[in-house]
């Protein structure tokens, strides 16, 4: 059975200290995108509200998607521990995570390869290991499941997590 997934790869972004937008050569400079010079962005902490003074930018990820013959072919193949995101696209956990994964692929591009497998395509997948709750997280490393966590987590608590389990079990 052929697999398709989706592989992160980091494109690099420069924003410099522009705020336009460049246009397709198809459009006029007067037609690209512009943005205010300084969108306030804000949150509640325990001291009050917060203002950043430099808005946190990543950069620009992109899902390749790439074909396997085989999931164990794709685990076999991997120089690098491989995170695999078992979600469903009807899953709102799910979609919360698409950015925190994002971030964490930016993060540990070096250390690991994040997968996403969508188990209403690849319900025997699923079933091999056994996917009760989503979105569910494995770790594998060597092409055996090396760590398995399930719920949505934060960037901060994923990164943690991942690190720990790869530093605790070499």
């Amino acid at each position: 059975m052929a697999v398709s997934v989706s592989v992160l790869t980091i494109a690099s972004l420069d924003w410099g200290s522009s705020n336009r937008l460049a246009a397709p050569s198809k459009l006029s400079p007067a037609t690209s995108l512009q943005f205010p010079p300084r969108t306030r962005k804000f949150r509640f902490g325990n001291t009050g509200v917060y203002f950043p003074s430099q808005p946190r930018v990543l950069p620009l990820v992109k899902a390749k998607k790439q074909s396997f013959s085989s999931f164990d072919d794709l685990l076999a193949n991997s120089d690098k521990p491989v995170l695999v995101d078992f979600y469903a696209t009807w899953c709102g956990p799910c979609q919360f995570m698409g950015p925190v994964l994002n971030e964490v692929g930016t993060l540990l591009q070096d250390k690991i390869q994040v997968v996403k497998i969508d188990t209403e395509k690849y319900p025997s997948i699923a079933d091999k290991f056994r996917i009760e709750a989503l979105p569910t997280f494995i770790l594998f490393r060597d092409g055996e499941p090396y760590d398995r966590f399930e719920g949505a987590l934060t960037a901060d608590q994923l990164v943690q997590r991942i690190e720990g389990s790869l530093k605790v079990k070499q």
